[in-house]
């Protein structure tokens, strides 16, 4: 009974600080920073003097397997990018595309635009490799085919590499959404947000969007293969090489959000299976400073291992269930499952209802990376991404 008793305190501690705790510390921090320092916090930096007439050259690196459907509307932003013509090129990879994508990109005329076509799939790794093998420009700026930049979202990406400590640069993304994603995503998105924010402000940006992000050419290394999170991989590897990560929510741009549950649940999946498989790499990464490894193991680590918890805390309290303290965990586990339950059965007529599908989320979302776990431990993730349509 004793073990047992730790294993439910230990769950309960662990997942309430990974949820709410850490939260509450990181902004009782950031606010006595600011109000302490009386300057811009050190990870957050909008605002930043303009560019100087000699900007950086920028290669725009745009990954693409059957995009079909969404490449006219990416051309079309990317002529409304404001930045010097000049100093900026952009560079489409067709990873072994078998839609009209290859067709539609090679139609395209215009200057300092160039398409290379992997002959058959390699994965996102494989077509970043190749374009940053290929890109001219001294920053790297990456984007997916869906995603339509703010038109001066690159210039404000590029203005901080003025400073030669500076390796990357994460902006700020936002999605168009469904009425089930308003309700669910949506609102975990906002909190995701905010945690991000705070962690820019103590210096410890952890990952980028990988629709929107730049990165200086010299400290980028060419991504293993079997690399799923390269967004997360990339800023930790710059980190490791000495140069800063920054947050800067004024590079802003937008995408889709999966339209359903079942649409997340599928790429969180897959991004839980690539955390786990490139846990290593990037707990090493996460010691070059005491903030960066604190947020790593409160935003990430435990949120990643939550399920698991969840799953102890579950089984201890079934076996406590005698004791009053542990049988009222064991009724509120269970209302909060059942509401859970009730946002799957009922989700058609829960959508207007605010926050009413949240449970339906979380659970979703854990489940999700119990799948991700399975399948790093198994070797059965794939790095081939397809994009998620419901």
């Amino acid at each position: 009974m004793v073990a047992t008793e730790w294993i439910f305190w230990l769950s309960v501690g662990l997942v309430g600080y990974a949820y709410i705790l850490y939260p509450a510390i990181l902004w009782v921090v950031c606010r006595t920073a600011r109000s302490t320092g009386g300057k811009r916090t050190p990870g957050v930096h909008s605002g930043s003097p303009a560019l100087p007439f000699d900007c950086p050259t920028v290669s725009l690196v745009v990954p693409a397997y059957n995009e079909e459907k969404h490449l006219a509307a990416k051309l079309a932003n990317l002529d409304e990018v404001d930045y010097r013509k000049d100093r900026m090129e952009t560079i489409f990879v067709s990873d072994g595309s078998t839609d009209g994508t290859d067709a539609l990109l090679a139609a395209v005329c215009r200057p300092r635009f160039r398409v290379f076509r992997l002959p058959s799939r390699r994965g996102k790794p494989g077509a970043l490799n190749r374009a940053a093998a290929a890109a001219r420009g001294d920053i790297l700026v990456f984007s997916d085919a869906s995603t339509l930049f703010a038109a001066d979202a690159v210039r404000k990406l590029a203005r901080h590499f003025v400073d030669p400590t500076v390796g990357v640069v994460c902006g700020a993304l936002g999605f168009t959404r469904t009425e089930e994603s308003a309700g669910t995503e949506g609102v975990y998105w906002t909190y995701e947000t905010a945690l991000r924010r705070m962690e820019a402000g103590i210096g410890a940006t952890l990952t980028a969007s990988g629709a929107i992000y730049a990165v200086r050419r010299c400290c980028f290394r060419p991504i293993a293969p079997d690399t799923i999170l390269e967004d997360f991989l990339v800023p930790m590897t710059a980190r490791r090489l000495g140069y800063r990560v920054l947050y800067d929510p004024e590079a802003r741009a937008c995408d889709t959000a999966a339209p359903t549950v079942g649409g997340e649940f599928t790429r969180r999946a897959r991004i839980a299976a690539g955390s786990f498989r490139a846990l290593a790499p990037l707990a090493r990464a996460a010691l070059t400073s005491p903030a960066v490894l604190w947020a790593f193991l409160s935003h990430k680590l435990l949120r990643w291992l939550a399920p698991v918890f969840l799953l102890a805390l579950g089984a201890a309290s079934l076996v406590l269930r005698t004791r009053p303290v542990y049988g009222f965990a064991l009724a509120l586990q269970a209302a909060f499952y059942l509401w859970a339950l009730a946002g799957l059965v009922f989700r058609d007529r829960l959508r207007e209802v605010r926050f009413a599908l949240v449970g339906y989320f979380l659970v979703a979302m854990n489940l999700a990376f119990l799948v991700g776990l399975a399948r790093s431990v198994s070797g059965r993730q794939p790095v081939t991404w397809t994009r998620v349509n419901g």
